[in-house]
């Protein structure tokens, strides 16, 4: 099986917190993290998409928003049963509905972490 590759942007003070959380759970390291914000040029996407929604690589398919969440979450055992069930159609709907809330407010959350890291 082919290791999930998640695209993350390293700028983000909510990111970089989230994947810490992720490299974490991944004991069996059966996720390989990239960071958009280095550059590396190894994104299959332009930088501007990725870096305005999350992606992943499952089997050799590119996914974004709650379905990339959904495939990281497989990929990590402590995680995998919320996995699962993003592959029901109206759970994955419902998540994606709340990813897309969540991206109106980014900005404002960047802000106060952004702020909070300053402290």
């Amino acid at each position: 099986m082919e290791k999930l590759t998640v695209w993350f942007d390293g700028d983000c003070p909510l990111c970089r917190r989230e994947i810490a959380l992720m490299r974490r759970l991944d004991r069996r390291e059966a996720i390989d993290f990239v960071d958009v914000a280095e550059g590396d040029g190894t994104c299959p996407l332009d930088r501007g998409e990725l870096l305005a929604r999350f992606h992943a690589r499952e089997n050799g398919r590119i996914v974004s928003g709650a379905e990339a969440f959904a495939a990281m979450w497989r990929a990590i055992p402590a995680l995998r049963p919320f996995g699962l069930l993003a592959r029901n159609r109206l759970v994955l709907a419902l998540l994606e509905k709340s990813y897309r809330g969540f991206l109106r407010i980014r900005p404002r959350l960047q802000a106060l972490a952004v702020r909070a890291e300053a402290r």
